[in-house]
């Protein structure tokens, strides 16, 4: 089984148990024995923490964590024990340490649910005063936060704080959403397997739903009626990396990088502007700046502030047609459900130049090898069809140019429904090969 990290509450409880390791009950219930006997978290129980907040006046910090997946454990120890350079502020909170999906608002709830780590700064009424936590690479899960990112989003909540409730309207949008269902044990897919409690006298792990499973059991909705996967649900949380620009992990929302012909460049962005408002949001966080991307369609004008020096100036960033595409999802752990309706349990990789030129193919060309074929279920549906390990994929349903392997995902949900065939053509040893892949 290939072994993926990076998903927040319970991926990694799918992992099979590596010999001489805790197993993965054993690290769930060491966890709450251990954060209970710290007494600075209230743990896995929000009505306790909203409790306690409304009666100091405090504002709530809620991190929803895997426990133990790998991905962002530092990150997540350095929050847990109240990190020196963060522990005067950690003080001013109400902290509340959630691990499971299971019974989880989905109204109130709403974050990049392939993540290992992420915060919410809240209100005891349950508005929000922002977000934390972004993640854009399956290797490097901390490259896109930091400590002293968190700590000035910090900062920025309790201000936020400091000035409610004559903010509140502006602040409803943080979390304006409507979920489909009111939390993840009620979706048809998960319904029946999940109760909204853990199992801690039984098997722990197997009883957690997994936050990657949420958005799995939302495309699984759609893709069971039949129809196409919105963009939102495919493409989820976009990284403003996608419109020309980077933040600084460092920073809340500063503009770290911008090139020229892009969305960002082209609204004026310049290195070092600070992104204090968007779409009339408050923004401390890079998580901020995904939400309103999250919820924004194509073709769209984004308005907003930045902090050049001492001036503010006005942001208009206009959005082109189908501008979230372009994402590259091929790292999320949601995207195996993908792999499993859309490429049969295969992992595409893009051809690299030396192949292509053994093979004749240029640039412009498809070129998708196979890097990985799944083994079992509906994952082995491609080995199942007669493809091999780096066969190289030139035509995909008629399909010759140049697609990465999420521009495939895109492709086939949103034109091919499940029980369809399509036709593909690899090359394999220099012989052209024709097979069906089943949807």
């Amino acid at each position: 089984m290939k072994q993926f990290s990076g998903v927040v509450l319970a991926f990694a409880l799918s992992i099979p148990a590596i010999p001489g390791a805790e197993s993965r009950d054993t690290l769930v219930r060491n966890d709450r024995s251990d954060v209970l006997a710290s007494g600075k978290w209230i743990y896995n129980d929000l009505k306790k923490g909203r409790e306690e907040a409304i009666s100091t006046g405090k504002p709530m910090l809620v991190v929803v964590r895997c426990i133990p997946c790998t991905a962002c454990k530092g990150f997540d120890a350095r929050v847990l024990s109240y990190d020196p350079q963060i522990e005067d502020l950690m003080k001013k909170f109400i902290c509340v340490r959630i691990v499971q999906g299971n019974g989880l608002d989905l109204e109130l709830f709403e974050h990049d649910y392939d993540l290992s780590f992420a915060a919410y700064f809240l209100n005891p009424d349950k508005t929000i005063y922002g977000r934390f936590g972004s993640r854009s690479d399956h290797k490097e899960a901390e490259r896109d936060i930091s400590i002293e990112g968190f700590r000035k989003a910090m900062l920025a909540a309790l201000d936020l704080h400091g000035k409610y409730p004559a903010n509140k309207k502006v602040l409803k949008k943080k979390g304006d959403s409507t979920p489909r269902y009111a939390s993840p044990e009620f979706y048809p897919s998960l319904q029946g397997k999940y109760t909204a409690k853990l199992d801690y006298q039984g098997k722990v792990a197997g009883s957690c739903i997994h936050c990657h499973q949420i958005r799995e059991a939302e495309r699984l909705v759609h893709r069971s009626a039949n129809e196409p996967i919105p963009d939102r649900l495919l493409y989820p949380w976009p990284m403003p990396d996608l419109l020309g620009f980077s933040l600084d992990p460092k920073e809340m929302a500063r503009v770290r990088a911008v090139s020229d012909g892009t969305p960002g460049g082209d609204a004026g962005l310049q290195i070092g502007d600070d992104i204090v408002e968007l779409e009339h949001q408050p923004i401390i966080s890079i998580a901020d700046v995904q939400w309103i991307l999250h919820n924004t369609g194509s073709a769209e004008i984004l308005l907003g502030k930045v902090k050049r020096g001492s001036a503010i100036k006005d942001l208009r960033l206009r959005l082109p047609q189908d501008w979230r595409r372009k994402s590259d999802i091929s790292w999320r752990p949601t995207s195996w459900d993908l792999r499993r309706m859309a490429t049969g349990g295969m992992v595409l990789k893009d051809s690299t130049p030396e192949e292509r030129q053994q093979l004749g193919l240029t640039d412009s060309d498809l070129g998708l090898r196979v890097d990985y074929l799944g083994q079992y279920g509906e994952h082995a549906v491609g080995k199942q069809a007669g493809f091999k390990k780096d066969d190289v994929i030139i035509s995909l349903d008629g399909q010759k140019g140049r697609m990465n392997e999420s521009d495939v995902f895109g492709y086939v949900t949103r034109t091919r429904m499940a029980g369809s065939k399509v036709p593909v053509t690899v090359m394999r040893k220099g012989e052209k090969m024709d097979f069906e892949l089943r949807m």
